[in-house]
């Protein structure tokens, strides 16, 4: 067995480094929740417009397709701090 001295700091970088986790996995989970909305405001809006109400389909389907577009932004956001705090525990082994 390999076993390693532990650093003095160790356990706070742990306990951070589980909270940065959690938070990324709670912004994951709110993107995804808020990426299901979206495509179903997007569809919505593309049954309006097929429906020929055009202009509130037209502003349904805008507002869904910005709304994804912020929610994939939020949840790369969150892989991109999981990458980053994976990477720094590694580093530090």
């Amino acid at each position: 067995m390999n076993i390693k001295t532990p650093k003095p700091h160790s356990q706070i970088e742990m306990i951070i480094a589980k909270e940065r986790l959690r938070q990324a996995h709670h912004s994951f989970n709110a993107a995804l929740t808020a990426t299901i909305l979206s495509t179903g405001i997007s569809i919505l809006g593309a049954g309006l417009l097929l429906s020929g109400r055009v202009p509130e389909g037209a502003f349904t389907a805008t507002s869904g397709t910005a709304i994804s577009v912020a929610c994939f932004k939020l949840a790369k956001d969150a892989n991109d701090r999981f990458d980053k705090i994976s990477q720094e525990l590694m580093d530090d082994d």
